[in-house]
């Protein structure tokens, strides 16, 4: 098999698994918002948002030195993973011993404690199970790791649910989470051990531990501000509105969370692109960037139209209980534009050694996001989270634009035309949703929106047959950048 077919494959079998990831997670999710109520589901994701901002500090980017060091020579595998075990394991054991510290100093009731303890359990062993999946990234091989990623969603689902319908109620549930990290640790370690002949060992060689710190620190930089970003508000929702704040919002965190699927699988296939094109072709480069940006705003402006419209309706999805949801969901959701253009900056920064660009702007929205979330989180509550997330969201896209626009000669018309038209065809779709929601079910509703849209959208020119042909080509294409969806795909529940 040509080198170029191998990466196609694992591109494939990237985006099939983060599809199916996705559908079973968010299943379950619903499966557990509906059994266990706002305040539980609350305390459940309380103690992994907690543990999850933990993580990363285990880590500290060594799956992406990994990766990159490997894929370039092979033979030199085992001594980089003896060396990053070897720093890995005491930061581990430093990293579950503040999880346990802090936990208690904070207050919490016993149950949240308990949550909390076998969530760090989960996050010794994904840590770990990043690690190994990174080294088999290295070997240009991703069939293992998406496999996982699929088995580990459905034990979850099959023991996290009938844990639930036994009446065990959250400790067995969290710890069907357990139970799924320690297959994922098992598994990834076998294909090492078994499958690479690579000896799972640590060995303390300061040289090359000293080589990978070195190169680790931007990735890690990011790394932890992206955790921060990303789950420090549940936890400030917690400390200052209580866990049925948080089991709201997580309604809406969850139903954008599980969306992002399509710009990751597309934006796997671009970054290598980007990144070659940087070197040969800067012409090229801004071209296959607005071409991205068009795409995602055509995919992602029926969904936050759509989302609004029918908040209610979704939202019902989880039980009356979770009536108080609509609101975030209806904020939250039109920052899913934003998070989708992002993806494409995102690639375009690190694919043109901007890398340093993205931690910064990464730092400056995390700091907003801290500020506003306790500004705002005591007077609207989950609302306040909400509005936060968007206004953060869009400012990540303006400063990112601004870097972009440093790297390219980037036009900004096209993608406008793009908007214009998209919003356009979005109105039409809207009209007939909120008039159809009364007549059909949800489902139906968004399947009739969906056509409409994608209807109109063609009749006034926001894409053509050569639009939807070049987009098919893009995930055929080569790339040694799929490997660069990290190992989150494993871990989200």
């Amino acid at each position: 098999m040509t080198k170029i077919a191998n990466i196609a494959k694992n591109t494939s079998y990237l985006t099939l698994a983060l599809i199916l990831q996705k559908i079973i997670s968010f299943t379950y999710f619903t499966l557990l918002a509906r059994y266990i109520g706002p305040a539980n589901l609350g305390k459940y994701y309380l103690a992994i948002s907690f543990t999850t901002i933990f993580a990363i500090f285990i880590d500290l980017g060594f799956s992406n030195v990994l990766t990159r060091e490997i894929a370039k020579n092979q033979e030199r595998a085992g001594r980089w993973l003896a060396s990053v075990l070897a720093i890995k394991l005491p930061l581990a054991a430093l990293a579950f011993g503040a999880v346990i510290l802090l936990i208690n100093l904070f207050g919490y009731d016993e149950l949240t404690r308990s949550l909390v303890y076998i969530s760090a359990i989960s996050m010794i062993l994904d840590s770990f199970t990043t690690t190994f999946f990174a080294v088999i990234r290295g070997f240009h091989n991703l069939k293992y790791e998406s496999i996982s990623s699929i088995v580990f969603q459905l034990i979850v689902l099959f023991f996290g649910y009938g844990a639930l319908l036994a009446g065990g109620g959250l400790r067995p549930a969290m710890g069907a989470l357990a139970l799924a990290s320690l297959f994922n640790f098992f598994y990834s370690g076998a294909i090492i051990r078994f499958r690479l002949k690579i000896a799972l060992k640590a060995v303390y060689d300061k040289p090359l531990i000293k080589e990978i710190l070195m190169i680790s620190w931007p990735f890690a930089a990011y790394a932890i501000l992206q955790r921060l970003y990303t789950y420090l508000d549940s936890v400030l929702l917690s400390v200052l509105a209580g866990d049925i704040q948080v089991g709201l919002y997580q309604v809406a965190f969850k139903i954008i969370f599980a969306l992002q699927f399509l710009p990751m699988a597309f934006t796997a296939s671009l970054y290598p692109a980007l990144s070659a094109y940087w070197q040969t072709n800067r012409e090229q480069l801004a071209v296959s960037f607005e071409r991205a940006m068009n795409y995602l705003i055509i995919i992602s402006l029926p969904i936050v139209v759509g989302a609004v419209i029918l908040a209610d309706r979704i939202v019902l999805l989880f039980t009356d209980d979770y009536a108080g949801a609509v609101w975030p969901l209806r904020i939250s959701i039109v920052s899913l534009l934003f998070i989708f253009l992002n993806f494409p900056i995102g690639s375009l920064l690190n694919a043109c050694d901007a890398q340093r660009k993205n931690t910064a702007n990464m730092a400056i929205v995390t700091a907003l996001s801290v500020a506003m979330n306790l500004v705002f989180i005591p007077l609207w509550q989950a609302v306040g989270a909400s509005w936060t997330v968007l206004a953060t969201n869009i400012l990540m896209f303006i400063l990112g634009m601004r870097a972009a626009g440093k790297i390219i000669s980037y036009r900004p018309g096209k993608n406008l035309v793009v908007l214009g038209k998209g919003i356009l065809a979005s109105g039409f779709m809207g009209v007939a949703v909120y008039a159809g929601q009364i007549y059909f079910n949800i489902f139906i509703v968004t399947a009739i929106g969906a056509i409409i849209y994608f209807f109109f959208l063609f009749l006034i020119g926001g894409f053509r047959r050569e639009d939807i042909m070049s987009v098919y080509h893009s995930f055929r294409k080569t790339d040694e950048g799929a490997g660069n969806i990290k190992a989150d795909i494993t871990t989200e529940i």
